[in-house]
């Protein structure tokens, strides 16, 4: 990563990161940070935020670091975070919509639609939908979407999935993983011609205290998890180099698993499902498609 540094790989370059006040979102921010990128971090905590920011800036020696504090749980404030992006910065060239959640148990967000498919898959779509313009503006750009090999095995019911009847945790989240690529692979077909580019990728397990907020069982399992799952930083790796190798540059709509192409599930590939996937987001997001198919 020092060569990286030392040739200002992203210098000029301005980066959102969302999801990046812990595990491979804060060590994305902090690697774009080494490269020379102007990096805005997102969060829900504002303490966090900040304490993440000033590590970064320390860290990576790179003042150019900022940050805004939303609930990706919450349309409004995804809407708000959008706003205040585009007030503060005059380009966006990576967009990594990084953050996610696995909820043992099922919740309901203020929008009264299921929490793991709202904050995996429901943020991204809006917020993407919402700084397209700005990222078209600021072409070559690019949208990395993390997903996770837990898509699979996924097959999804588009009649209920915001609001499922019967619930697993795991399952929502394999669900949910499984629209991030189908959504991937639709802007990528939506976004040709425009000099933006859409890709996802699989991180790896990864030893983070992702299950944290799943009470005692969740706990347990981020301890197994401590045992089996990967650094976090070979974890960041991947989307680091989807947001910031020369190589990705003009490549859209692939799946990557440590840094190289791979194959996603076949229902993946399933372009009407996912056009219309694409078209309940919208559609629970008060969204219009932003480019409609031919």
């Amino acid at each position: 990563m020092e060569e990286s540094v030392k040739s200002g790989l992203m210098a000029g370059k301005t980066c959102l990161v969302t999801g990046a006040t812990a595990g491979i979102g804060r060590v994305t921010a902090l690697e774009l940070a080494r490269m020379g990128a102007n990096v805005v971090l997102t969060g829900r905590d504002r303490a966090k935020c900040v304490a993440t920011t000033v590590y970064v800036q320390e860290e990576s020696r790179n003042s150019k670091i900022g940050y805004l504090v939303a609930d990706l749980s919450s349309q409004d404030e995804v809407r708000r975070l959008a706003s205040e992006f585009q007030d503060s910065y005059g380009r966006l060239d990576v967009l990594i919509n990084n953050a996610g959640a696995i909820n043992l148990s099922r919740q309901t967000t203020v929008d009264g639609i299921e929490m793991t498919f709202a904050v995996n898959h429901l943020s991204s779509f809006l917020l993407t939908d919402l700084l397209l313009d700005v990222l078209k503006a600021s072409s070559p750009a690019r949208v990395v979407n993390v997903a996770s090999s837990a898509h699979m095995k996924a097959k999804i019911d588009l009649s209920d999935i915001h609001s499922p009847k019967r619930y697993g945790g795991f399952r929502a989240y394999s669900h949910s993983k499984l629209c991030n690529v189908l959504f991937t692979y639709e802007l990528a077909r939506r976004l040709e011609g425009t000099g933006v580019t859409a890709n996802t990728l699989h991180p790896g397990l990864v030893a983070t205290n992702f299950l944290a907020n799943n009470g005692v069982l969740g706990r347990v399992l981020n301890f197994l998890l401590g045992f089996k799952g990967i650094d976090v930083n070979d974890g960041a790796a991947t989307q680091v180099y989807v947001a910031s190798s020369p190589e990705m540059e003009g490549v859209s709509g692939k799946y990557l698993v440590k840094k190289r192409q791979a194959a996603s599930s076949k229902r993946s590939y399933d372009e009407t499902q996912a056009a219309a996937l694409w078209d309940l987001s919208a559609r629970l997001t008060g969204t219009e498609p932003y480019t409609p198919r031919l």
